[in-house]
């Protein structure tokens, strides 16, 4: 079985071994090996990716877990240990939020919000995904007993994406603790849990790789799992050993890339937290190492960047940036993806550094690029956060 220091989560050793055939294909594929009775153990908790495609992968999870088939309880988690499962599940909460009208994100984000949340003290205090809180002035946790509890938002890391709310009471509830993301290589096994109905699936980290987001947003090692779990927003991603490495923040179509992508979740891992944790109790957002903030939404296609849109009021618009431009580099130098440009960007400097961009108007009458300098600033001054702080 997969292997822990203390109560492993998933399942018995029976259960360990198998050996799938492929349609029209003689030799079975071996998608998982622990340690078989009379053999050495082989690599514990890994699925070798590169020996089965993805979709044979996905639908042999269920098996690979020990799933009964039926309703989900938490007694009955796929593979996981009785206590363990409960003790999980207690922890999970609902996360829900009301925006008010005039917040900067509600045209984008919407007013009325809901997802998931981990209790990670034992004091209420709620890790789930920054997007559910955001600028927030009403938030509730509801827990695993339908309770509905009233709670205040902490923080906000729009590097990183967390956000943290604390319950105003304590939730009752033995918090989870955190794991190491680090750890956490393709092929290995995991759990995605959430509050509410359907809240398991079991499934593989398929990709560690840089997450561009169209928002300003940049994870140079994102988690992406497969298959996808339905209800990823604030959903905890858990370890062998019942730990938390990552907090589910999207549905992608492209979890694994190439010929035959295929779809699943994008996590935000746990390791980014750690550094910043006591920054966002005490000051509602990381204290240093702010990226500097232009107010554009982007896209690419083709080796180019793309503005779909600038925040009304924010940077770009004040430089005369418009939806339709293109961004052909940052201070002279070429940028074909989201990646290269938000790196060259946030190596200008801090908040508040004038940014070079190389830009081509989409109304423009000659194919000229035209330098705008951008300046900068800090998106937590941008946003109202006092609302939600």
């Amino acid at each position: 079985m997969l292997e822990a220091d203390n109560t492993p989560v998933f399942g018995p050793e029976p259960c360990t071994y198998y050996s799938f055939f492929l349609p029209s294909i003689a030799n079975p594929y071996i998608l998982f090996k622990g340690p078989k009775p009379g053999e050495g153990s082989a690599v514990k908790g890994h699925l070798d990716l590169r020996r089965g495609p993805m979709w044979v992968v996905a639908a042999t999870l269920v098996a690979l877990f020990c799933a009964a088939p039926g309703a989900l309880r938490a007694a009955d988690l796929p593979g996981v240990h009785a206590d363990a499962g409960t003790r999980l599940l207690r922890a999970m909460v609902g996360v829900r939020a009301r925006v008010p009208a005039d917040a900067r994100s509600a045209t984008s984000l919407g007013q009325q919000r809901e997802g998931s949340g981990v209790v990670i003290d034992e004091d209420g205090l709620v890790l789930t995904i920054g997007y559910l809180v955001l600028e927030a002035d009403r938030t509730e946790v509801i827990a695993s007993d339908g309770s509905v509890v009233s709670a205040s938002v902490v923080g906000y890391d729009h590097e990183s994406g967390f956000g943290l709310v604390r319950a105003e009471h304590p939730m009752a509830v033995e918090p989870v603790r955190f794991g190491k993301s680090s750890e956490l290589v393709e092929g290995t096994l995991v759990l995605m849990v959430s509050a509410g109905e359907d809240p398991v699936t079991p499934g593989l980290v398929v990709a560690r790789r840089p997450f561009a987001g169209g928002w300003e947003y940049l994870l140079e090692d994102a988690i992406f799992t497969s298959p996808p779990h339905a209800r990823f927003g604030g959903a905890a991603l858990i370890s062998a050993d019942g730990r938390l490495v990552g907090i589910g923040s999207l549905f992608v179509n492209t979890a694994t890339e190439g010929a035959r992508p295929a779809p699943g979740n994008m996590f935000v891992p746990i390791d980014a937290i750690k550094p910043i944790l006591a920054d966002m109790i005490e000051g509602g957002h990381r204290a240093n190492r702010i990226k500097p903030w232009l107010g554009v939404f982007t896209d690419e296609a083709m080796g180019r960047v793309f503005i779909r849109s600038v925040s009304p009021g924010g940077p770009a618009e004040s430089a005369g940036l418009r939806a339709g431009d293109i961004i052909m580099g940052v201070g002279g130098k070429k940028v074909s993806d989201m990646v290269e440009f938000l790196r060259k960007v946030w190596t200008s400097g801090e908040p508040g550094v004038s940014v070079p961009l190389d830009v081509l108007h989409l109304d423009a009458k000659e194919m000229t690029i035209e330098r705008h300098d951008v300046p900068s600033m800090s998106r937590y001054e941008w946003l109202d956060l006092r609302r939600g702080l």
